[in-house]
């Protein structure tokens, strides 16, 4: 349930509205716990957002031999995929082949091949890429997806962007996600469950009071305080100023932060398939098709010292995406290419690892019961684990809790997506036909985002006229309500680059009109995000 203040009572407060955040609510909730999230600013407005949107095992950590954290992302992967249909879908991607493919050296296998082989100079062999390939399509009882095959790139539509002396490439399988909708979902589904949900509120400060934590919290209906009985620190970036700070606790345990930084260009090829690219210094890019009119490369790994300054896409990081790309592609990449960059900052845990590239991708899970009443602390992760760390967290924080709930989250659909994994197709005819003046692009649009729910955006829309004010690229004033009343969105910036990508095709001229529109609408109804239904003093229990 959404709250206009935070004054409300609970189990657990989780600390962080990002995928690890809002997953651990969703668990918690479904398990009878009462749960309130707390986010400083949107739904998935930092990390959560600025990923390579991807469920994948993770191929490069097999060479760092993290076959545990391998294994459970591909396990995870395609029940995820049964799950969220309308938000992720597989992906093939072409590794080109060529002799000049390097390990990282600083890689357990690297040094192992270097004293096993060392002719072999660091170099990166098609047999071994093979039998990593190999071991990734079985590792994870692969149900779904198909395997690795050979592609001849002389006669391959693949092999028609790339240079010439590329000839022989691997394909495999993975799957995209829309990170930032995966949030909002998992947010929509806590709070249907029971939990609220609290955007743009700070957790200004905490302490324990008779086993209880009291969290004072500043927030769009002003102070409000939080009685929990756990608190679970989801927050990211900020997990070591939250732990330290607003918690007043303190712990040997540290964040690295490392920044990845994408640049999204004009479309640079035609046909649907993604390409993985090796470089001769061990690091790796992808370039896939996004949003069907643009290329998504990426990412960097840099050092990103402090969470305080937000992380932009630097020049040097654009010309190295680049001249990477442009290793392989025939037409140089360049930055006139380039339409829009993004940056997040990874929170991952720090085990001393040499290389920003080299630190665990792995989640952490610390519970400490010192201070009187127990905090979780959640350090690291990726997006393709995020239900398990969820799983994880509850397995230590709710017996704590005297909580004796079982998972159950493993193949349960995410709002709007429950059909079928191949659904897609027909749930896009059947809104068409529902909606005649629906055009294929904008009913998959919509598809795409909402699902089984795409019906609820539209109602009883017969014309295009019915459903409100244009806002341009087929964002209507019905479906921004939408994101208004059911999503959490408040903003522009909301709608427009975490509920959407339709920032790509709305101009600043055209994004400050929806802003504008959205402020006026929330003050002329009487609405605020966080209070589209009356205060609660507390959920479910």
């Amino acid at each position: 349930m959404t709250a206009e203040r935070s004054d409300v009572t609970c189990d657990l407060l989780v600390i962080g509205g990002g995928v690890n955040g809002c997953g651990i609510a969703r668990d918690a909730a479904g398990r009878g716990l009462r749960v309130v999230i707390c986010e400083k600013d949107d739904l998935a407005q930092a990390t959560s957002s600025a990923s390579t949107k991807l469920f994948h095992g993770g191929l490069r950590y097999l060479e760092f031999l993290e076959v545990r954290l391998v294994r459970e992302s591909l396990i995870e992967r395609e029940r995820l995929l049964r799950a969220m249909p309308h938000i992720s879908w597989p992906l093939r991607f072409v590794l080109p082949l060529h002799p000049d493919m390097r390990f990282e050296s600083s890689t357990p296998v690297s040094r192992m091949m270097g004293r096993a082989m060392p002719w072999m100079k660091g170099r990166r062999p098609d047999w071994l890429i093979r039998l990593g390939l190999g071991l990734y399509d079985n590792l994870g009882g692969r149900e779904i997806l198909p395997g690795t095959r050979t592609v001849d790139l002389t006669t391959d539509p693949a092999g028609r962007p790339l240079k010439p002396r590329f000839r022989r490439a691997f394909e495999y399988s993975d799957c995209w996600v829309e990170d930032s909708r995966l949030v909002v979902l998992n947010a929509k589904d806590a709070e249907a469950r029971g939990a609220t949900v609290l955007t743009r509120t700070r957790v200004v400060a905490a302490h324990v009071e008779n086993g209880h934590w009291l969290a004072e919290t500043d927030g769009p209906g002003g102070a409000g305080t939080i009685r929990a009985r756990a608190v679970v620190n989801a927050s990211g970036p900020w997990a070591g100023e939250v732990l330290s700070r607003a918690l007043g606790l303190q712990s040997r345990d540290r964040i690295r932060l490392v920044r990845g930084s994408h640049i999204v260009t004009r479309k640079l090829f035609d046909h649907d398939r993604c390409y993985f690219f090796q470089g001769s210094d061990g690091r790796i890019i992808f370039a896939i098709p996004y949003e069907t009119d643009y290329t998504l490369i990426g990412t960097t790994d840099v050092e990103h010292p402090d969470p305080s300054v937000p992380p932009v896409c630097t020049p040097e990081e654009q010309e190295y995406l680049c001249a990477f790309a442009s290793e392989y592609f025939a037409k140089p990449v360049t930055r006139d290419d380039i339409v829009w960059t993004y940056s997040g900052v990874r929170p991952l845990y720090d085990e001393g690892a040499q290389s920003a590239t080299a630190a665990t991708r792995d989640y952490t899970l610390k519970l400490d019961a010192a201070p009187g009443a127990p905090v979780l602390h959640v350090f690291g992760g990726k997006i393709t684990t995020y239900r398990r760390l969820a799983e994880a967290a509850l397995e230590k924080i709710g017996p704590v809790l005297g909580n004796t709930g079982r998972p159950w989250t493993a193949g349960v659909p995410l709002p709007g997506g429950d059909f079928a994994v191949d659904g897609v197709g027909r749930l896009v005819a059947e809104l068409r036909g529902a909606h005649p003046f629906l055009t294929d692009r904008w009913a998959l649009r919509l598809v795409r985002a909402y699902g089984t729910e795409a019906r609820d955006v539209l109602g009883g829309a017969k014309a295009a006229a019915d459903l409100g004010k244009d806002f341009g690229a087929t964002l209507t004033e019905a479906e921004v309500r939408w994101l208004m009343t059911r999503e959490y969105a408040r903003t522009a910036d909301d709608v427009l680059w975490r509920r959407s990508k339709l920032g790509l095709r709305l101009d600043a001229a055209r994004a400050e009109h929806l802003d504008q529109w959205m402020r006026a609408a929330q003050a002329g109804d009487g609405q605020r995000q966080d209070a589209t239904r009356p205060a609660v003093s507390g959920a479910r229990g």
